[in-house]
């Protein structure tokens, strides 16, 4: 499949944050099976000049070719620090259907 075809998963984290290596596995289990269709990359964070070119909205964040997974804007003023999530963090399933309806 070329890279054209391909859905472009991005997971921006920091060393340092509980959550970062939870939502990584995470993100693997989930395309587990379907990698041919999926470019997968993790961006670490690690300087206030990355923070504001890639507009950091926290570690760690999905972007689901270029989207953040639960459509989060880009935050006016990046900062290096760690996402809360409100609900949690996405399941395998969310995050699986957000790559599906892609398709």
């Amino acid at each position: 499949m070329s890279n054209q075809n391909k859905v472009l998963l991005q997971i921006q984290h920091f060393h340092g944050c509980s959550n970062s290596s939870e939502m990584i596995r995470r993100v693997k289990e989930a395309i587990n099976g379907i990698e041919d269709g999926v470019d997968y990359q993790e961006i670490r964070i690690e300087t206030n000049e990355l923070v504001e070119k890639v507009k950091f909205r926290g570690s760690s964040t999905v972007l689901v070719n270029g989207e953040d997974l639960e459509g989060r804007e880009e935050p006016e003023s990046a900062l290096l620090n760690c996402r809360v999530y409100e609900n949690g963090l996405p399941s395998i399933e969310d995050i699986k259907d957000k790559i599906k309806n892609l398709n």
